[in-house]
């Protein structure tokens, strides 16, 4: 079987906020963020891979999604962790860009299970929203 993640969504009070945190602390790049501010797209997102996004989407719509799904309660929900593999480079700035906006660190980890084996390192931390973001390189 040859499948990948398309994308995830979290659930947010304020999408440019959610936005801007992860174009500026994480380091992912924004997809449609224009067209969101232009009211021409529902929300935007980050590019995570050339074939991977998470969707930031706003809390107070997840009753439009629950009714578009057919799948009642299923929106809204926060989510466990979104684990970002990055380069180790990447990796390393994010420590002080958290430090600049005054966002902890909840954890560091070394030598931690993913989907390519080992991370040689990661840590964990909360987006403006509660999210949580583990962030992680391999050797």
């Amino acid at each position: 079987m040859d499948a990948r993640i398309d994308h995830v969504v979290i659930w947010v009070d304020d999408p440019l906020r959610a936005l801007e945190f992860y174009e500026q602390v994480v380091g992912l790049s924004a997809v449609r963020a224009e067209e969101f501010r232009d009211g021409k797209a529902p929300f935007p997102s980050v590019r995570v891979s050339g074939d991977s996004l998470i969707d930031i989407m706003r809390r107070a719509g997840a009753t439009n999604l629950d009714n578009a799904l057919g799948v009642p309660g299923s929106a809204g929900n926060p989510i466990n962790h979104v684990w970002p593999a990055l380069s180790r480079a990447a990796y390393e700035g994010i420590p002080g860009r958290l430090d600049q906006q005054g966002v902890k660190i909840l954890t560091t980890m070394e030598q931690t299970f993913g989907s390519r084996g080992l991370a040689h390192q990661a840590i964990s931390f909360p987006d403006p929203d509660g999210n949580v973001i583990e962030a992680r390189y391999y050797a």
